[in-house]
């Protein structure tokens, strides 16, 4: 493991989401192998935590990981560690968490890595149509380096909330046998639904992007759009233990702001069309579909605890 400088004085800068109206305001609330990379600088946050900076060929840059190590990490030199990645969401970064939640002291004296590598500002943690690839940084540079350098297993899950939810289950669709166990918290589950491309296009648009940078026109481009699709890629789930969470939405926003049930109830037929999939082609999952609800952590906070039996069976570490 490289050496470690000391603690920084200041905490990590966080991104500010803006408000907005109609599709914007949608966008915006989703926040709410190539080269074998080397390990680049790295600061450590605390005890356990640290950011790493990863070269990346995938992205022609490097690009930053938080690494939560396991309680003896330091005592036990001739271990192995399964690892826990976690996706961040839209206009979000890899800080956020442990900005949201309590994932540090939740993992505290369990024999696990947890990762939370970055997605770009969009936070759609995919091969991006002549552009950044962030599947492979996530999927294969990434634990690459983590297998080198921080002594993980070939053991893993991955979780993610809204576009990192996507993300889970594409990422465990499109690369069978990768991951153990793929949990998703209000993700985007079938990105070819009535009314998701839009918001897909919303979320690119955000951060001043060609709608088309991502997969393309949603029709002249239908096929790559299905083939990035985790509902299109199901079969490739057989196998892998799953949790999907979505609530209804409509007036389940916290603090009085009604976007956030508003996008929860945009995406509601995406998951239900996603789980139904899963049932027909006889795929297990754990399924936790909820009245109300909103697009938030404040929601997304008792659904990760809520599927940590799921992923803690699938790391093989204790519930």
């Amino acid at each position: 493991m490289p050496d470690l400088p000391p603690k920084p004085a200041a905490g990590v800068s966080r991104r500010t989401v803006a408000r907005a109206t109609a599709a914007a305001g949608l966008a915006v609330l989703f926040g709410a192998a190539s080269g074998t990379a080397r390990a680049g600088a790295a600061t450590r946050l605390g005890p356990r935590t640290l950011d790493v900076s990863v070269p990346s060929a995938a992205l022609g840059r490097s690009a930053p990981v938080r690494l939560i190590l396991p309680s003896d990490f330091a005592t036990r030199p001739e271990r192995t560690y399964p690892v826990l990645y976690l996706l961040h969401g839209a206009h979000d970064d890899y800080t956020s968490w442990t900005r949201e939640t309590d994932i540090e002291a939740f993992t505290e004296g369990r024999d696990l890595i947890v990762a939370m590598p970055d997605a770009g500002p969009t936070g759609i943690p995919s091969v991006w149509r002549g552009g950044p690839d962030y599947e492979t940084f996530q999927v294969r540079e990434v634990p690459a380096l983590l297998a080198r350098d921080y002594r993980a297993s070939g053991v893993r899950a991955v979780a993610g909330v809204s576009t990192g939810g996507y993300g889970a289950m594409a990422h465990a669709a499109r690369h069978p046998g990768a991951f153990k166990a793929a949990a998703s918290y209000s993700g985007i589950l079938d990105t070819t639904a009535p009314g998701v491309p839009a918001i897909m296009d919303a979320i690119v648009a955000r951060e001043n992007l060609p709608a088309a940078s991502l997969w393309g026109h949603p029709l002249l481009n239908l096929l790559t759009w299905r083939d990035f699709n985790p509902r299109a890629r199901a079969t490739g789930l057989r196998g892998t233990a799953l949790y999907v969470s979505q609530g209804s939405g409509v007036g389940g926003g916290s603090g009085g702001d009604p976007l956030p049930g508003v996008l929860e109830s945009a995406l509601w037929p995406s998951a239900q069309g996603f789980a139904r999939t899963l049932s027909l082609m006889g795929i297990q999952a754990t399924t936790h579909f909820y009245r109300g609800g909103g697009h938030d952590w404040a929601h997304w906070k008792p659904e990760f605890t809520a599927s940590w039996p799921v992923l803690a069976r699938a790391l093989g570490v204790p519930e």
